[in-house]
């Protein structure tokens, strides 16, 4: 897929800068033409010989120099796609707010091509409502951002902010390659994250769903082409900017089920990965419940928002859902698959480490109405979501929604 593109690599100065060292090597490897840019910061950690010895080409690292002078507009023109891997919390503000200081957010500002960024940071600083802020601008003017891992740091603190590992890095620019149907006719509903079903004005019911299984299979819809309406509960997780999502923020299980039966007609497609909740108080108490002895909490169900989207499920149309299992995984998976008329069911399992809620990895099993399964190996959501757009892009075909 890589063979013969041509890779403008860009490198801050990041102790994950030695991972650019086997990335370059990976890249060359796939058979990608590789040009390297760096500032002089990310010396401090990995020579330009390095580089330039594994690319089989000139570094460039100085803007005032003539080779920088007279190429940083021209290896923009040159590359494919412009790859900065690591991309510094320090980069990523150059980047946000347009500042030409050195060779690297030259090569940036004339850059015609896609660009890429992979960040690498401690977690304060990922985590920081700056770079929370830079992110977005940078997602708001098309750069695809490279999901960070979570792990242990330079700072010894474990948490959010390492940079991708090379051989993750390579999927994305493999995906961003691979040639792909245009959706751009189909509409998409995904639903995403928790419901909270009020109690009184301060409790409430709720469950440990992050969202990002959701936000990842609305992106890599969206991606396609597809418009896409992302139906989201109350969630931490950043809202997608993707020019081609259209969020709807909810709260309650019943919220979720107006909107979603309110844009239904109008889609090819839902993908159902919300965790709704099945109870919800009988009564929401106007103010604080006090705690003046035991008190019996009624609940009732809540709308089925699967069963009823599969009640006015045309053939044009498609559906996925998600089941959560901690016992009996696939006999109960396939009893919803059948009963609420799924194409397929996307099944995860509380028993397989690393999968289910909060965490950026999940451990999948395809189940199909004719019987047939699909069994993957642990990974990321995001790898996960393009297995399921793959998956989709089959049905679509031959339910001819897709050329």
């Amino acid at each position: 897929m890589l063979s013969g593109k041509k890779i403008l690599l860009g490198v801050s100065g990041s102790i994950a800068a030695y991972k650019a060292v086997y990335l370059t090597r990976l890249l060359v490897k796939a058979g990608a033409q590789v040009q390297v840019v760096i500032t002089k910061s990310a010396e401090d950690f990995v020579t330009p010989l390095t580089f330039s010895t594994l690319s089989k080409s000139t570094v460039y690292k100085d803007l005032s120099d003539e080779t920088g002078w007279n190429n940083h507009v021209e290896l923009g023109l040159w590359a494919d796609l412009f790859l900065i891997a690591p991309a510094t919390a320090n980069s990523i503000a150059k980047f946000a707010n347009g500042t030409c200081a050195d060779m690297l957010s030259a090569v940036y500002l004339s850059a015609r091509c896609p660009v890429m960024v992979a960040p690498a940071m401690d977690e304060d600083m990922w985590k920081h409502q700056a770079t929370r802020r830079n992110i977005k601008q940078l997602t708001d003017d098309g750069v695809q951002i490279v999901p960070v891992n979570t792990g242990e740091l330079a700072s010894g603190l474990v948490g959010p902010g390492r940079m991708a590992e090379p051989e993750e890095i390579l999927i994305h620019l493999e995906s961003f390659f691979k040639k792909k149907s245009d959706w751009r006719s189909i509409t998409a509903l995904v639903t995403a994250g928790p419901t909270f079903e009020d109690i009184d004005p301060v409790r409430f019911i709720g469950n440990r769903s992050s969202g990002k299984m959701g936000i990842a299979v609305a992106e890599a819809i969206a991606g396609r082409g597809a418009t896409v309406h992302l139906i989201i509960g109350p969630t931490e997780q950043r809202i997608p900017s993707h020019k081609n999502i259209m969020a709807h923020q909810v709260r309650s299980s019943e919220e979720m089920a107006t909107e979603a039966g309110h844009l239904w007609p109008s889609c090819q497609l839902a993908v159902l990965a919300a965790a709704v909740a099945d109870y919800r108080p009988a009564v929401v108490a106007d103010q604080k419940i006090k705690k003046d002895g035991n008190t019996a909490l009624q609940l009732v169900r809540t709308r089925d928002i699967a069963m009823e989207l599969s009640e006015t499920k045309q053939e044009t149309q498609v559906t996925v859902g998600f089941a959560l299992e901690s016992e009996n995984a696939v006999v109960n998976a396939k009893s919803k698959l059948s009963r609420k008329r799924f194409d397929f069911i996307v099944l995860n399992s509380l028993e397989d480490r690393g999968a289910g809620f909060q965490g950026d990895t999940n451990k999948v099993t395809f189940l199909f109405p004719e019987a047939g399964k699909t069994e993957f190996e642990l990974k990321r959501k995001t790898e996960v979501a393009e297995d399921i757009v793959v998956e989709l892009e089959k049905i679509l075909k031959r339910k001819n929604l897709l050329v």
